[in-house]
């Protein structure tokens, strides 16, 4: 009884680590950097707690399977990449979307709607899911160019990250978006994603 309880202790707590690693950027948008800060303490704490009680049982009663599966999940913390298939996903999952509202600002069906910031768009509410951070996008305007960038993470400030339309195909500028980007990377043709902090 013990020996099925702890399994399925390092299963559930190998999965939540799992979960945690693959959708923390997307629970940090619903409950925000601060509130994400006690999920991440208690859900990290447990597995450590769950990995040290497997280890002990290793050495007590020669029962490996429990502690592989921690070790699993630690090889795979440490060397999957949770943050790009997420990113793909997000990218993947929106695309025609995130399109059709380009299609739409180009056209001057959406238009910059913040009134104390011109290149800022509160996105209709049935596009909202599109950027992280509320639903904003951002609009750099070079010449008769029109770049969009929709968050995938709004953080503080210029520290942000998110996909970036432009209808060139022209590479983001570093200082775009009154950011200082570290991570320009092409995704798809006239897409970019970027980060900033």
């Amino acid at each position: 009884m013990k020996r099925s309880r702890l399994l399925l202790l390092s299963l559930i707590s190998s999965l939540l680590v799992i979960l945690v690693s693959l959708f923390q950027w997307d629970l940090v948008d619903m409950i925000t950097e601060f509130l994400m800060l006690p999920v991440w303490l208690c859900v990290y704490a447990f597995f450590i707690i769950i990995t040290v009680w497997t280890l002990i049982h290793l050495l007590q009663n020669r029962k490996w399977q429990p502690f592989v599966i921690q070790l699993i999940t630690v090889a795979l913390w440490f060397f999957f990449p949770f943050n790009q298939v997420n990113l793909d996903l997000n990218f993947k999952i929106h695309q025609d979307k995130r399109e059709e509202v380009t299609a739409k600002i180009e056209n001057g069906v959406i238009k910059p709607n913040v009134s104390d910031s011109p290149s800022l768009i509160q996105l209709p509410k049935e596009y909202t899911q599109l950027s992280k951070g509320g639903g904003d996008i951002l609009v750099e305007t070079k010449g008769k160019t029109k770049s969009i960038l929709f968050f995938t993470y709004r953080g503080m400030l210029d520290n942000f990250s998110g996909f970036v339309y432009d209808p060139n195909d022209h590479k983001p500028s570093k200082g775009d978006f009154d950011g200082d980007f570290k991570q320009i990377e092409k995704v798809h043709k006239n897409w970019y994603y970027v980060s900033s902090y």
